[in-house]
């Protein structure tokens, strides 16, 4: 499913919204201008340098060898990257121009809507902690991988959890795709984004029962957690919650 718009309007600008969305797909050119491309993402090693790798987090340094072990790098390339740096810096990062564009799709429905909720100030706040807390269950579950976790996935899973608080019964217009059949049609929040809910915690606990790792890479539990960060804290930061209006119109 891919969400195309929403019917809750907003009072003010979305500054901060339209500001991450700017510094991701900044970090996303940067990213690849040092080694990769515009399709396929930046190469492996600013994946290492940039990506929040949970055995570096929560081991130290010496880790840091076995990684380069797996790249052509010499080891002091990653070793000189302090680990609280790159659980910001990976939150800016993308692999792929499908990864970011979904990321930022999803961020700019949802996120307008809650920055104006709850201010601009606040939002920020929230956006980060959301994606700190999104990393911490990821790590949590499995500190020592050596898999560099990036992407803003994280804190948009808060701004997901957040939006569904406050505007459970908002319609979102949305593209289904199910196999050869493809539709638009007009579903409540609640259900949208408690489907996408449903089928991180799926693939998450199929990862855990699942020894040669199905999920393609994907950090499902970073999703869980900053969607359920969300859920835990929107109501004590948005003070500016509107009445849901009529529907869509469906064209």
């Amino acid at each position: 499913m891919i969400p195309i718009k929403d019917n809750i309007p907003t009072d003010g600008f979305p500054f901060v919204t339209l500001g991450l969305i700017l510094a991701n797909v900044i970090v996303y050119l940067l990213a690849i201008r040092h080694g990769g491309n515009v399709i396929g993402g930046p190469d492996t090693q600013e994946v290492l340098m940039y990506g929040a790798v949970p055995r570096f987090l929560t081991h130290g340094g010496p880790h840091c060898f076995a990684i380069a072990q797996q790249t052509v790098l010499e080891p002091p390339t990653i070793c000189n990257k302090p680990a609280i740096e790159t659980v910001f810096t990976s939150m800016f990062m993308h692999g792929s121009i499908l990864h970011i564009g979904g990321n930022m799709l999803f961020l700019w429905i949802f996120g307008n809507n809650v920055e104006d909720a709850m201010g601009p100030f606040k939002f920020i706040l929230f956006y980060l902690a959301a994606g700190i807390g999104a990393l911490a269950l990821q790590v949590a579950i499995d500190p020592s991988s050596t898999a560099p976790t990036i992407g803003a996935s994280g804190a948009i899973a808060g701004v997901l959890g957040g939006y569904i608080v406050l505007y459970p019964r908002a319609r979102v217009l949305t593209f289904v795709f199910i196999v050869l059949f493809f539709t638009v049609i007009e579903l409540p929040a609640y259900v949208m984004l408690g489907i996408w809910f449903a089928e991180q915690a799926v693939f998450g606990a199929s990862n855990l029962t699942n020894p040669t790792g199905g999920g393609g890479g994907v950090a499902y539990f970073a999703h869980v957690g900053g969607f359920v960060f969300g859920l835990l804290t929107i109501r004590v930061l948005a003070t500016h919650v509107k009445q849901v209006p009529p529907r869509l119109p469906v064209y």
